[in-house]
């Protein structure tokens, strides 16, 4: 399988009053074509950070990452991102809000075929009948499923997606994550999710990566080898709860706190 993604020793600080705060050290990832990537780690350890340096948003102070065999030096086009914060802009309708990327990256595409590929995505999510909408006008759910249609509408290779389900109650987080797999399945990416939910990533991922405590490296690689899409209660099964110890373990680590296992998790290994 071809690796889409390439980060090559990336190094990174940000500067500050105090001096440099590095925030990445000699981190190294690959992510195959097809892959749902999540990444998990301590607070404030450069989750943000790698996505801003994958879409071309900005630059590393060492090292490289490539896409699809080119070295990425500048925003792309073949990134679609989403956020915890859907930023839907409240002057345009649903609708509207779809096709903006298409109007930036595709300007020369029949306005009629525009509306057709945002009408058959926000079908596809559930919002058939809100299209001409505004933002204000739908719940939280909603709107986060107006960004991840806008996110895909103009069918990127990588899907970079930063918290966007950590603002939602739980029952509409589950079901947007069933949603993503059946997103999916239609429209095929690779993705990138930044969460803090370790239910969210062995439900949604092909494989989690877990970062060190800043300044970060690639610390752990759990993979999960199982097809999409998955019925919530998977996440109970004796092979999730593993999974997840596994995962909390990796994340003390990360913090610099030795694991602790309860009796549960040992019995689950």
């Amino acid at each position: 399988m071809t690796n889409l993604i390439e980060i090559k020793g990336v190094t990174h600080a940000y500067a500050t009053a105090a001096g440099p705060l590095p925030v990445l050290d000699d981190l190294n990832v690959s992510i195959a074509e097809g892959t749902f990537c999540a990444v998990v780690g301590p607070s404030g350890c450069g989750k943000s950070t790698l996505t801003r340096l994958i879409a071309g948003l900005m630059r590393p102070d060492s090292g490289e990452v490539w896409l699809h065999g080119e070295l990425v030096k500048s925003p792309r086009a073949t990134v679609g991102m989403a956020f915890q914060n859907p930023v839907l802009l409240e002057w345009r309708t649903i609708l509207q809000n779809v096709i903006l990327p298409l109007e930036i990256v595709a300007p020369r595409m029949p306005r009629a075929q525009k509306e057709a590929r945002a009408r058959d995505l926000l079908a596809l999510v559930g919002l058939e009948g809100f299209e001409d909408k505004r933002p204000s006008e739908l719940s939280g759910g909603m709107r986060q499923r107006a960004s991840l249609c806008r996110a895909i509408v103009h069918k990127p290779e990588i899907l970079i997606m930063d918290e966007p389900f950590g603002a939602l109650d739980a029952f509409t987080r589950e079901d947007l994550w069933q949603l993503m797999h059946k997103l999916r399945a239609e429209e095929p990416f690779t993705a990138l999710l930044i969460t803090h939910d370790l239910r969210e990533s062995v439900y949604l991922a092909d494989q989690v990566l877990v970062l060190s405590g800043r300044p970060a490296r690639a610390q752990y690689r759990l993979d999960i080898p199982l097809p999409g899409p998955r019925p919530l209660g998977m996440l109970y099964s004796a092979q999730s709860v593993e999974w997840l110890a596994t995962l909390r373990d990796q994340i003390e680590i990360a913090q610099g706190r030795a694991p602790v296992r309860t009796a549960a998790q040992e019995d689950a290994r």
